[in-house]
């Protein structure tokens, strides 16, 4: 008698373990995704914007489910989009799409703008898109919207538990310092300065997203900005290697981009800020294409003029009959296949590439709390 209760309290006790873990890879599966940034993660809000950084033609979305263009950067699939899949999340949509309403808004949102930087000046030529510090005003918006939908105390949960990544940086060499011979922020700082500067105002941002909510915020570096199809057709480069003033600005940007999220972090008390290190992502396969199955990290699938770096990918451009051949899709952007390796390392990386976590481990100490 004894025995057979024995054995009926442990199958009960089986039965709550079991149910608790359902419950949490739920809970997990419902956590929000919010995202900010700049054409690298952008799924669309400049196509409802009066600018010319957008992405709303073909062959953009050339790879896409549905084949059709979207507002994203990319033959397919973005970065967030793979997080978001990879995740088991529905993928966030642009904060100004109008399918953004009611049950959606518990799925976060993106506020990603093509063209913007740290700095309010940068993408200037692009005329109207969403630079960051708009970005965090519409990010209060919603946290009002959402407050509507499920109670203010729901709301700020969400939030708090939310993931979030933030995509910023590059803008602000190819698009502003570097945009045009003697430009206004070249004769105000050297290369050392500008970067100090850029680094002393990302942080007054990422301050203001934890103070806005954000608790586990992703952050990415600057790519090797040398590298891209774009900057080896416009500085001429003859054989391919990358130019060496914008590698230059990308190596003394990064290390101190993650001393002051290291810095942040302390003073926040909490590893709220995670470094991601883009820079290294991007050069593995840059480096090394055919060991990730690359036939060029050279030369854009879609572009024109020497490497299809010139100009804008359009209807009318050298189109690439094999996306998964080429590491870059445009002259700025990565393939989807591309993001999805970009999107291992931030997975499961060391801390070479991501610091002082990767998303998994991330992840996993969430789920325990």
């Amino acid at each position: 008698m004894a025995s057979s209760l024995v054995f009926g309290y442990c199958i009960i006790v089986s039965i709550c373990l079991v149910l608790a873990l359902i419950g949490s890879v739920s809970a997990q599966s419902t956590r929000a995704f919010f995202v900010f940034g700049d054409s690298l993660v952008d799924s669309g809000n400049n196509d409802f914007l009066a600018t010319t950084a957008r992405a709303d033609a073909p062959p953009y979305g050339i790879d896409f489910p549905t084949h059709r263009p979207t507002g994203r950067f990319s033959n397919g699939l973005n970065i967030p989009d793979i997080i978001s899949l990879e995740l088991g999340l529905e993928p966030t949509l642009p904060y100004l799409s109008p399918l953004l309403v009611g049950e959606k808004l518990l799925i976060g949102a993106n506020f990603a703008s093509a063209g913007i930087g740290i700095l309010n000046d940068t993408g200037f030529q692009f005329l109207h898109i969403i630079h960051i510090e708009k970005q965090l005003k519409l990010f209060q918006q919603y946290q009002k919207r959402l407050s509507a939908h499920i109670g203010a105390g729901a709301a700020r949960n969400l939030v708090n538990r939310a993931l979030v990544l933030i995509t910023l940086g590059g803008n602000d060499f190819v698009n502003n310092y570097y945009l045009v011979p003697y430009s206004a922020r070249s004769r105000q700082f050297s290369l050392p300065d500008y970067v100090r500067y850029l680094i002393s105002e990302y942080r007054k941002v990422l301050r203001r997203l934890y103070d806005l909510g954000g608790r586990r915020v992703l952050v990415t570096g600057t790519g090797p900005m040398g590298c891209v199809p774009a900057e080896l057709a416009m500085r001429r480069s003859t054989n391919g290697d990358c130019d060496v003033e914008l590698q230059r600005a990308a190596s003394l940007y990064n290390p101190q981009l993650v001393e002051m999220i290291r810095g942040l972090n302390q003073e926040i008390g909490a590893d709220v800020f995670i470094a991601a290190n883009a820079y290294r992502m991007h050069m593995d396969f840059i480096s090394n294409p055919r060991a990730y199955g690359f036939a060029t990290s050279k030369i854009a699938c879609c572009g024109q003029g020497p490497y299809n770096g010139i100009g804008l990918c359009t209807p009318a451009s050298n189109l690439c009959p094999n996306r998964d051949l080429y590491a870059f899709w445009d002259p700025f952007h990565p393939s989807e296949k591309a993001s999805r390796i970009i999107v291992q390392q931030i997975l499961r990386g060391n801390t070479e590439y991501m610091h002082p976590m990767n998303l998994t481990t991330i992840m996993a100490l969430d789920s325990m709390t």
